[in-house]
């Protein structure tokens, strides 16, 4: 397996700057799920405040406005803990290159979630890891300095 994470070099090189881009990318998100697990994201109903602000002025449709007010207001701790799990889970995937396909797929999620809730603020950082992250799902970014290639040479299939 050690031998594989150096052959990845060789045989997959030309993905060696999306690689830095991907390790990059996990230690931002290893940050943020680190600063509010330290903070008081979990404690305080931060997450029902901000949807209950955005709510009256997003132009979303009525299936997704009835999803916020009606499960994730009030059961605001529990979100938080899976987006709290979620950046976790993104943040260790991109840093050790491993199945870096199906986080990436669940970052576009994350990604696109965040850009609804915060609306104007961070418009534009939220449009730019969704395209980060589509990038990262579409080449398999995890195959080069990650453990993605060493199953990628065993077991072929769209998770590698």
């Amino acid at each position: 397996m050690f031998v594989a994470f150096f052959e990845s070099v060789k045989y997959v090189g030309h993905l060696l700057p999306i690689s830095f881009l991907r390790v990059f990318l996990g230690y931002y998100y290893l940050q943020q799920a680190l600063e509010k697990f330290r903070g008081d994201y979990l404690i305080r109903p931060r997450l029902a405040a901000q949807v209950a602000d955005i709510l009256p002025s997003l132009q979303i449709p009525a299936w997704y406005k009835l999803f916020l007010e009606n499960l994730v207001v009030p059961n605001w701790q529990a979100f938080a803990f899976v987006i709290l799990g979620l950046e976790f889970a993104i943040a260790i995937s991109y840093i050790f290159g491993y199945v870096v396909r199906p986080m990436a797929l669940l970052g576009v999620f994350l990604a696109f979630n965040m850009l609804i809730l915060n609306g104007t603020q961070y418009d534009e950082l939220y449009k730019t890891l969704i395209a980060i992250h589509f990038t990262m799902a579409w080449v398999g970014a995890g195959r080069c300095l990650g453990l993605d290639y060493y199953f990628f040479k065993r077991r072929r299939g769209i998770w590698w």
